[in-house]
């Protein structure tokens, strides 16, 4: 009865992972999809970022993510997106889905709050802040060796890319980067935070 309970509790969780993997995959073609299309069609999808201080642009936070300044700038945040969405899909569905609202929002109102008047913010490197920021910062909340491993594993690999980008230059977004980052974090207290409780009951109730 045990056996069955726990190979039952596998397969869920099995499952649970192959649908985030497969959310965070279906990101990933959609960006893909929106360039090929504005490219092809000449159909300016990149004017519809986000726009600070305009409340037309605050739409942007939902779209921005998606739209790109062409497919040197797609392919640059591809591969830190689809490994760094990978590892938080490894979690589930719920959880990847989670962090990635709440990076967004926090990056796109940051953007929208604080860059300067006139100018277009596009690009899913607020997101990749923000996976790689809480993947960091995961590990100082929970206390996991296997978080802590992992939070140190992407400093070793990202650590100087993403200090960098947060230098201020003309034509990089560094408020998106910077508020992306802050939303990781923020995912990583509120989340864990939510764990807590779940972990008490559970050893109450082994007790």
């Amino acid at each position: 009865m045990a056996s069955g309970l726990v190979e039952s509790t596998g397969s869920r969780r099995s499952q649970d992972r192959i649908r985030g993997l497969v959310f965070v995959a279906a990101m990933l073609a959609v960006m893909w999809l929106v360039e090929i299309v504005d490219q092809v069609f000449n159909a300016n999808l990149d004017a519809d970022g986000i726009r600070p201080h305009d409340a037309a642009g605050l739409d942007g936070i939902v779209f921005a993510p998606f739209l790109h300044a062409g497919f040197g700038h797609l392919l640059s945040n591809t591969v830190p997106f689809l490994v760094l969405g990978v590892v938080i899909a490894l979690s589930g569905l719920r959880r990847v889905i989670l962090v990635t609202v709440i990076v967004a929002v926090i990056a796109g109102l940051g953007v929208w709050l604080f860059a300067p008047s006139g100018t277009d913010h596009i690009g899913a490197s607020g997101v990749v802040f923000g996976y790689a920021a809480y993947l960091i910062a995961r590990g100082l909340f929970s206390r996991s060796g296997l978080h802590l491993v992992t939070g140190a594993v992407v400093v070793a690999v990202w650590g100087g890319t993403l200090l960098s980008d947060l230098v201020p230059r003309d034509g990089i977004s560094w408020q998106g980067h910077l508020f992306g980052a802050v939303g990781g974090v923020v995912a990583a207290w509120l989340l864990n935070r939510r764990a807590q409780p779940a972990r008490g009951r559970v050893a109450d109730i082994a007790g």
